[in-house]
């Protein structure tokens, strides 16, 4: 056999081999999760080592070396790095694990093969991050650590005393502050089973219901399959947790029904990104960030739960108003009634949806959030069992379980890889420099700083996972915020929010890609759709950091005022951007309304509220009488053509 290249025989016993032992590790790691999710979390250090230890290894076996390369060269670097990264993480947490635990940190010295080991950790990590995600946070961990190491060489604010090789080393890989930190610790408890509760509902048929659900609930509609895209991708999307999933998934589906009915394109990948963006911002599951936030703030996840259903739900109206007024805007109608599923045949698959209120009730009923998914997961199987075209067999409950560990990997890996950021920023005092620096130059304007952050989570979350752009915003940029008075929790949202939002944000949209790719288009031009469409959502986490009442914090009257007036908010500026509402409006009138939205977000003066109503009202009674003549001219025209 050459070197530089594997036969083909060869190649197909090696790739047979190896995804034999890739289901066999991710099986395990389910059932591993699954375990101790039932009898209880092990002590920290163990159970997120072990979880990483799942993960990390395994991670080299899928994502090449090289993408589209395979050789020998490359197939044993990649199994050399397997070995490795398993036994760096083995020693930790098994091996030698007695001896690490109650050494007391920072005072007992590091052995050679200590830092070995670590050495060998932190480049593994780095090395699967790479190859994961790109190299983006790869360049921001590398920078990191030499910031760490020569920081001390640096004049101005910056500069710190110091950090030795040994103390980095010890930081990131032998204390829960720097890789087995808070990130690692969500993703081995809450995510992981939140993620195989998410493929769990989509391999029982859940995701197919949900589609049909929303082709009976809206399909008929004017601009039809773009409300059921709306519909379908916010019920896909709360329990997928992943904006590129649900687009795949939901797009496939709406995407050709939306250019069928007169949407170009662009268009149609454009409102199925935006759409799907907002799945992991809805309860009751969220994506992975959720559950790290709730860690950050020190919260029950409910509490999440509860603070983030009401914007979640805004985000969506935000998006039906837009496809709504779009529809109005180009005379599009919704499809047949007989092309849509009859209600008869959903409702026979209804009883797939009850693992969604299931979780629901164990979280609120107190159980703790892993083994709620665990109670959650049961029910889907036994869901599943009740209708012959949805019952799960034993082999595909195992599949599951290696599909579910599978997706786990770029979270667990990337989540470890943020822990290497974090323990540089703890131990060099970054954060509260950075922190101290940025008030200094916005000199308090809170909307300033509001502006620098969304800025610094949209530019993060175009290059890393929505969890890693949320970590590193949430260790660096929200304790700004919390030092200029903003609520903790909304410090959070706020940060989160706009890590999801980069999604679709230009120039990298990875889920506008992935929309452009089904729906045939150009991705910057649909990227720019996505964007256009999503902008009244953007008002809401502005919103919610001035008025925490969205986040049903405060009296109830308040809070319903503030519902209400974001909701219409939100509603006028749509009709603004679209240009559009009983019908097609002109410029005067488009600006009139993105006058009347801001004034009425931003302030509850009546007099100012009045004069909004009296514009509003001005407008809808011309487009009225418009519409009437336009009507009357019609039948003129058609008794003139029957004469």
């Amino acid at each position: 056999m050459s070197t530089d290249s594997i036969s083909a025989d060869n190649k197909t016993s090696y790739g047979k081999v190896i995804k034999i032992i890739v289901f066999l590790i991710t099986v395990s790691a389910s059932i591993y999760h699954v375990y101790f999710g039932l009898t209880g979390v092990l002590e920290a250090f163990k159970m997120r080592g072990l979880h990483l230890a799942f993960l990390l290894p395994v991670s080299f076996l899928i994502y090449p070396l090289l993408k589209g390369k395979s050789n020998i060269g490359t197939l044993i670097i990649d199994v050399m790095l397997f070995i490795v990264s398993f036994i760096s993480i083995l020693y930790l947490t098994v091996l030698d694990y007695e001896r690490i635990i109650n050494r007391m940190v920072y005072v007992d010295g590091l052995t050679s093969l200590d830092l070995l080991f670590g050495v060998i950790l932190i480049v593994s990590i780095l090395e699967a991050t790479r190859r994961i995600v790109g190299n983006s946070m790869v360049i921001i961990a590398f920078v990191a650590i030499l910031y760490a190491l020569f920081g001390n060489l640096l004049s101005g604010p910056f500069s710190h005393t110091g950090v030795s090789f040994e103390r980095l080393i010890e930081q990131l890989a032998f204390t829960t502050e720097g890789i087995f930190g808070i990130p690692l610790a969500a993703s081995a408890t809450y995510i992981f089973l939140f993620v195989l509760f998410g493929v769990f509902l989509e391999k029982s048929g859940v995701g197919q219901f949900f589609i049909d659900f929303s082709y009976a609930a809206a399909g008929h509609y004017k601009g039809g399959p773009a409300k059921v895209s709306v519909i379908a991708s916010a019920l896909m999307g709360s329990i997928a947790g992943s904006s590129t999933a649900n687009v795949t998934s939901t797009g496939a589906y709406t995407i050709p029904l939306m250019k069928r009915v007169g949407y170009q394109p662009a268009f149609a990948g454009g409102i199925e990104a935006a759409a799907s963006t907002g799945g992991q911002i809805l309860p009751p599951v969220m994506g992975a960030a959720a559950f790290i936030l709730a860690e950050f703030v020190g919260i029950p996840f409910t509490s999440v739960i509860i603070a983030a259903v009401v914007p979640a739900i805004l985000y969506f109206v935000g998006i039906w108003f837009s496809v709504h007024f779009q529809a109005v805007k180009m005379g599009l109608k919704g499809l047949p009634k007989e092309e849509m599923p009859k209600w008869r045949y959903v409702l026979k698959h209804i009883h797939l949806s009850l693992p969604i209120i299931v979780i629901v009730a164990a979280l609120f009923y107190g159980y703790t959030p892993y083994l709620a998914a665990l109670v959650a997961i049961a029910s889907t199987i036994i869901v599943s069992l009740l209708r012959k075209s949805t019952r799960m067999s034993w082999r595909q409950i195992i599949m599951t379980l290696s599909a579910g560990a599978k997706s786990m990997i770029m979270i667990g890996v990337t989540c470890a890889a943020a822990g290497i950021i974090i323990g540089v920023f703890s131990l060099t005092g970054l954060g509260i420099t950075f922190t101290s620096t940025v008030v200094g130059f916005a000199q308090g304007s809170l909307i300033l700083v509001l502006i620098m952050v969304m800025l610094a989570s949209i530019i993060l979350g175009m290059g890393l996972p929505t969890s890693a752009a949320y970590i590193m915003v949430a260790a660096i940029a929200v304790p700004i915020l919390v030092d200029l008075g903003i609520n903790v929790l909304a410090a959070h949202l706020f940060a989160l929010y706009f890590g999801v939002f980069s999604g679709i944000t230009p120039p990298v949209a990875i889920s506008s890609y992935a929309a452009a790719g089904i729906a045939g288009a150009k991705p910057m031009m649909t990227s720019l759709i996505a964007f256009k469409i999503a902008i009244p959502a953007f008002l809401i986490p502005y919103i919610f950091v001035f008025h925490n009442e969205l986040l049903l914090q405060g009296e109830w009257l308040a809070i319903v005022v503030t519902i209400f007036t974001a909701v219409v908010g939100i509603m006028f500026l749509s009709v603004s951007l679209s240009g559009a509402f009983l019908k097609e409006i002109n410029m005067i009138e488009r600006l009139a309304f993105l006058v009347v939205s801001i004034s009425i977000i931003s302030t509850n003066n009546f007099i100012i509220l009045f004069c909004n109503a009296l514009i509003v009202a001005f407008i809808t009674c011309r487009q009225v009488i418009s519409m009437k003549n336009e009507a009357e001219q019609n039948n003129k025209g058609r008794e003139e053509m029957i004469r």
